[in-house]
């Protein structure tokens, strides 16, 4: 008689993108005779920064804090495409030994926590050949991010099957599409709008942004010259850590002053955008949201790429509602009818919390809207299971930073108290929560029912 053996890990880390990069280097750092491995569904490491092509696609934090603080970011612009950034975590990874470390194809799609074994039964699809395989850890680390891979958001849009051109999410961009020369309507105001029109107004004959709300939108340097003398004059490696300092202070100042001082603050974005725009464009109708600034996530443009594509007179912005998509492009409630041989539904992402695993711990399931929250980086009654979520309302990575350094300091203590398991457990069951994710963007605000929560 044979017996399989199954494998089993100290720590696997669900994700081979940002943050499960970023958190394999701690770990390794950190708890070197420690066994881990990433478990990557795709085929690539990277994300995000892999997964989305749609043109022009880039961040709009800044690199020197949405990078790593281990890493220097060394490219001379700090607001940066896709494609570098993709590089950047890529040799990350290859300088640390974390690419040998990831098994693609592979989708965590169960985990089962025993408290007599004080451990998780993994169960893994492999993507590329249909089989089922399991393993075991004595930490699960979730870093997949917040959203689904397979589908991003897309609502109902009447008569949307009457258009006979091509209507794309930027999530799924086909690699052949050609808008050279076309007239594109983009539906939709967020970070992904604001980036795709300048990008597609490059070749495309016109580009529309159709918004049925505006979005705070500020120009920002694609270049930060402070931050590149600061490299030139004392290295890279002196420098980067003032230089995240440095913009850390920035985006903290103007958070809090849009919190604090939102009146003041519109006012003067809105002044922002005027010197930005042509004379006489109504800046109110267009780009004066009904919500107070920092509400929701401000758009960063590079260099004032969207405005500037405005003033050319090859991209346009109407707010509107849709009536219907025609044969031709799409009606709105107004009456206009905008030209369209492409459509683009820039409409968000679908939420999805720690990749869609099912849980269960001691044989019952763990329904995630039942539970909160604990330091941001682990959840109320689930046993060693960490995650990794970054913040909404500054770069990502710099929470993600301090949850993997908190994350190996909770694993020093465990060693030096000899415990293999911690849960998190609420002094209070009727202490008041809040939103797992306090921020008021529409695809987040479509799944908060089915999200853990957070302590007021």
């Amino acid at each position: 008689m044979t017996t399989t053996t199954v494998e089993h890990l100290d720590v696997l880390i669900i994700g081979a993108g940002l943050s499960g990069i970023g958190a394999a280097y701690h770990l390794r750092r950190d708890h070197p005779q420690r066994s881990i491995a990433l478990l990557e569904a795709r085929g690539a490491t990277g994300g995000t920064w892999d997964l989305f092509r749609y043109p022009g696609v880039r961040s709009d934090s800044d690199l020197y804090t949405f990078g790593y603080a281990f890493k220097p970011w060394r490219d001379e612009q700090s607001i940066a495409g896709a494609d570098r950034i993709l590089a950047y975590l890529r040799e990350t990874a290859a300088e640390n030994g974390i690419d040998a470390l990831v098994r693609f194809h592979s989708e965590v799609v169960a985990a089962s926590w025993s408290s007599e074994q004080a451990r998780w039964t993994v169960e893994v699809l492999h993507t590329d050949t249909g089989e089922r395989t399991t393993l075991t850890c004595g930490w699960l680390f979730c870093a997949g991010g917040y959203y689904r891979y397979d589908q991003g958001f897309t609502p109902d849009l009447p008569g949307r099957e009457r258009f006979t051109g091509p209507v794309v999410h930027p999530q799924h961009w086909p690699e052949a599409l050609d808008t050279a020369g076309k007239r594109v309507v983009v539906i939709g105001s967020g970070a992904t709008a604001v980036t795709l029109v300048p990008a597609l107004a490059e070749t495309a004959a016109h580009v529309t942004m159709l918004q049925r709300t505006p979005t705070y939108v500020l120009p920002v340097p694609a270049e930060d010259a402070l931050a590149n003398r600061l490299r030139r004059l004392l290295g890279e490696e002196r420098a980067h850590p003032l230089i995240r300092r440095k913009n850390i202070a920035k985006s903290q100042f103007i958070w809090r002053f849009c919190q604090r001082h939102p009146e003041r603050a519109r006012a003067l974005i809105r002044w922002v955008n005027t010197k930005q725009l042509p004379e006489g464009y109504p800046v109110d109708e267009h780009f004066n949201p009904p919500y107070g600034p920092w509400d929701q996530r401000l758009c960063a443009v590079p260099n004032g790429d969207l405005f500037r594509t405005i003033r050319a007179g090859t991209a346009e912005v109407v707010t509107d509602r849709i009536a219907t998509f025609t044969e031709t492009g799409v009606l709105l409630e107004s009456g206009r009818e905008l030209p369209a041989d492409v459509i683009v539904t820039a409409t968000g992402l679908n939420v999805q919390a720690f990749g869609g695993i099912r849980l269960t711990v001691d044989g019952a399931e763990v329904r995630l809207p039942e539970t909160v929250a604990f330091k941001g980086m682990m959840l109320s009654g689930v046993p060693n299971f960490a995650y990794a979520i970054g913040y909404t309302n500054s770069s990502w990575t710099l929470k993600i930073g301090l949850l993997c350094e908190h994350f190996t300091r909770l694993l020093t203590h465990m060693d030096a108290h000899g415990h293999d398991s911690v849960r998190p457990v609420p002094r209070d069951a009727d202490m008041p929560t809040r939103p797992f994710l306090d921020f008021g963007a529409g695809y987040l605000r479509r799944s908060m029912d089915s999200l853990p929560r957070q302590g007021d």
